[in-house]
């Protein structure tokens, strides 16, 4: 028995995966029961946690801040999927855009980054990270959600919260555009922004931890990672129908949907991030929340854009009146946390209590 359980806590990552391809296969046409959807319910979240060990690898293989970034376009690619899927079959679908990669924000900036610094400040009184990288990486997703959430709101070209076709394309090229130039200085112009720092500010370009996987292992943990990625999306999907009778059946808003689908998706950056944080690598849980953030808007926004072109009903992407002033709050306590370059367990306290409010305004707005 002790031998069979080394065995699968050595290989459960290998056959995880897989297991939820075939539970995606074996269910994809059948009218889900209640046990069939607990069933799939356990199934998605033990392939989102292998998802996020051979995430692990690759990032530790490519090393920071590469390995953020390969998870963070996964997960996006998860958000886009579904958010389309959804809009062709589902009701009421003209805000799960907006919803949906506005919960991303929230969820990346104020949930992930509020604990991470919880988490790394437990150790000392304050926890350090480089603030010229994780202040470029806000700046884009501010300018980002800006553009793309708040100004459809005030434009007059169309009525309502919604962008005229002109408007639409110049806000998903904006995106891309603002999405290309931090990917180019994180990866090549200032890498040394976006490193891990030591408590006196200075870059730790290795990870003493343990020795970096060799390349056959990476390569391994790629394909595993891109199996367990298709099945988070079909198993998710499948779970899709049954969450939004169960938010109608309790009488929450139909946006909270979209609530739902960011937290799912999100899960494996939310637990990467934790990780890291209690290995004291703040920088690294900044680049995973915020790196998120910005891959949510600049890949999401774009995709749906050309979607819309055959997707049916409007596209309304403008935030409401309360939706922006959390906006504005955490942009403006995310100023306060990150340009210092270190922060106390309060300033995770204050990112908490917001990210509570956007969950407690979702339910009852």
């Amino acid at each position: 028995m002790r031998a069979f359980g080394s065995w699968l806590a050595r290989y459960w990552t290998i056959f995880v995966p897989v297991i939820g391809v075939v539970v995606l296969v074996a269910f994809w046409s059948v009218e889900l029961q209640p046990v069939a959807v607990a069933l799939i319910a356990v199934v998605l979240a033990g392939t989102v946690l292998a998802a996020v060990q051979h995430a692990e690898v690759v990032a530790h293989r490519v090393g920071e801040p590469f390995g953020s970034l390969v998870l963070a376009v996964a997960v996006t690619i998860i958000e886009v999927a579904l958010i389309v899927t959804l809009m062709t079959t589902g009701k009421d679908s003209a805000t799960l855009a907006r919803d949906t990669v506005f919960s991303a924000v929230m969820i990346t900036m104020n949930g992930i980054v509020g604990l991470s610094l919880l988490l790394s400040a437990t150790r000392k009184e304050t926890t350090t990270f480089n603030a010229q990288g994780s202040g470029a990486a806000l700046g884009t997703v501010t300018a980002m959600a800006t553009l793309t959430m708040v100004l459809p709101t005030f434009t007059e070209a169309t009525p309502g919260p919604e962008f005229s076709p002109g408007q639409l394309t110049f806000a998903a090229i904006a995106s891309v555009a603002l999405y290309a130039m931090f990917v180019f200085t994180q990866t090549f112009a200032h890498r040394d922004f976006f490193l891990p720092v030591s408590p006196k500010g200075t870059p730790l370009t290795e990870d003493s931890h343990a020795d970096a996987p060799s390349t056959r292992t990476a390569l391994i943990s790629v394909g595993l990672l891109l199996v367990a990625l298709v099945a988070v999306v079909g198993l998710a999907k499948l779970e899709s129908t049954p969450i939004e009778r169960a938010v109608t059946g309790i009488g929450l808003p139909q946006s909270f949907v979209g609530v739902i689908i960011a937290l799912l998706v999100l899960l494996p950056e939310g637990i990467a991030a934790s990780k890291a944080a209690r290995r004291n690598r703040m920088q690294t849980s900044l680049n995973l929340a915020l790196g998120s953030a910005i891959a949510s808007i600049g890949l999401t926004i774009p995709a749906i854009a050309v979607a819309s072109i055959w997707l049916p009903g409007p596209l309304h992407l403008g935030l409401g009146s309360s939706q922006i002033v959390l906006l504005m709050l955490t942009v403006v306590i995310s100023i306060l946390t990150i340009m210092p370059g270190q922060a106390a367990r309060i300033k995770g306290g204050i990112h908490l209590i917001i990210f509570a409010a956007f969950i407690f305004l979702s339910i009852v707005p």
